[in-house]
């Protein structure tokens, strides 16, 4: 095995929005929020523990220090709801799935799904990360032939394909498409908070709901084409075949009430599933690979750390333990890249943070983003160290990385995630040589997920081990 320990040269930084001096009109910050929230914090966000303020007459308070964090998303979680501007863009796409669901509907879900994606899982689902992986590296090598290539669309299929074969036992060429355009609309039309979205009351439809609602029609039919090819697809299979999640969804009853899901809540979990399992990986892996290729020497590391391992399908996931540079990497990536860039919660009764009383429908926020760069819990917060996630190296402060979420409601694929992106990592850098094509920084833009702001194109020379 290489030796984790070899030191790299000084961490680099990669480029980021740019940080505003002046404090912002309440106009000016709403702009911002539509353009792109990762510009919104100025420095004091990236230097205080707790942060007040008004935005559009609601009371606002952000969390930076690791005990409030816990406070909010751990210890009183139950005080603390999806607040309804994330509700109105969110609710479209994913329904009363698993990520917005709450109360006994959430442990439901929580309690089906969460066994599918466990610890011992990984090695069926890295084996069906590998056997795609293999396939995008073929297409990637017939593709590139000197010419440069858009990766992020590359990365978006490839991770489809893992989520839909992983999960439902469910080839996506005849729904990937369609479910990629749909998404691309939703969100240069309708994923961003309108005014009105901040302003009005749950009860009252602001202007773009309506069109929310024409796109969730539209998005439902897919996803019932998805089910009823799934449920076609078990009436040919064979007796004792693997159980997937979709048959674990299809079979969960409630331990109370002996209930089962009904199609709306099937289409809501597997919508869920599909959209979560492969976007925010995508996002991830797209950002690995741009710091890989502006890295140089680190992109040779994992590239040699992964010709040493055995990365076949078959014993993909015995060989993660051998890829700890590549696993740091990913790490240090979720840290400056978080996908889920911000949380954001609404007070559903009294609380006290920080010795600070907090009312009713106080928004309290946590942003990844601005906690993965706080001056006070991280050193030289802005560079590309990997060296903070190797093995021996003390551990960050459990409420201060946070790329996941924390608590109840951390995320269920959190573990899956990683090994895919691990694995796909070192099977990509192993295959091909990475160059950025083309001038001018790349910046991450908070769309959904974080992303970059233009499309960004990539030399792939094929390398021989």
């Amino acid at each position: 095995m290489l030796d984790a320990r070899r030191r790299l040269n000084p961490p680099s930084a990669l480029p980021r929005p740019p940080v505003t001096t002046r404090e912002r009109t309440q106009i000016e910050a709403f702009l911002v929020l539509r353009r792109n929230p990762l510009e919104l914090w100025g420095p004091a966000a990236y230097k205080r523990d707790i942060l007040h303020g008004r935005f559009l007459g609601r009371e606002q308070v952000m969390l930076n220090d690791p005990d409030a964090i816990r406070h909010v998303l751990v210890a009183n979680h139950e005080n603390y709801g999806r607040n309804i501007g994330t509700r109105r863009v969110l609710q479209p796409v994913l329904g009363n799935g698993l990520v917005l669901a709450e109360g006994a509907a959430w442990r439901h879900q929580r309690r089906t799904v969460a066994p599918a994606l466990a610890p011992r899982t990984m090695p069926v689902l890295a084996r069906h990360v590998v056997l795609a992986t293999e396939e995008k590296e073929a297409e990637l090598a017939r593709a590139a032939g000197g010419r440069p290539v858009e990766l992020l669309p590359e990365l978006q299929h490839l991770a489809l394909t893992i989520a839909g074969r992983s999960m439902f036992s469910l080839e996506m060429e005849e729904f990937g498409a369609g479910l990629r355009a749909l998404l691309m609309r939703y969100a240069r039309r309708f994923a961003q908070p309108g005014f009105l979205d901040l302003l009005l009351p749950a009860s009252v439809r602001s202007p773009l709901d309506i069109g929310r609602a024409a796109f969730r029609a539209e998005w439902l039919r897919l996803i019932d084409r998805m089910i009823d090819a799934r449920e076609r697809q078990a009436e040919r299979a064979p007796e004792g075949r693997p159980r997937d999640l979709f048959d674990l969804l299809s079979a969960a009853r409630d331990p109370e009430t002996g209930a089962g899901f009904n199609r709306a809540q099937l289409r809501d979990e597997v919508a869920t599933l599909i959209l979560a399992g492969h976007e925010t990986t995508a996002a991830t892996l797209f950002w690995a690979c741009y710091a890989a290729a502006r890295l140089p020497e680190h992109q040779e590391r994992i590239a040699e750390e992964a010709a040493a391992a055995d990365l076949s399908a078959g014993n993909a996931a015995a060989a993660l333990k051998r890829l700890p540079f590549t696993r740091a990497h990913v790490d240090e990536t979720l840290r400056l890249y978080p996908p889920a860039f911000l949380i954001v919660r609404e007070a559903l009764g009294p609380d006290t943070i920080g010795g600070r009383r907090i009312a009713p429908g106080t928004v309290v926020s946590v942003s990844p983003w601005v906690v993965h760069r706080h001056r006070r819990r991280w050193r030289n917060p802005d560079g590309f160290d990997p060296s903070r996630f190797l093995p021996g190296a003390p551990p960050p402060d459990r409420y201060a990385y946070i790329p996941f979420g924390t608590g109840p409601r951390v995320c269920v694929g959190a573990q899956f995630a990683l090994t895919e992106a691990t694995l796909v990592l070192a099977r990509l850098l192993r295959a091909f040589r990475l160059e950025p094509f083309g001038s001018g920084a790349v910046l991450p833009r908070g769309f959904v997920t974080t992303q970059p702001d233009r499309p960004v194109r990539f030399l792939l020379t094929r390398r021989n081990h």
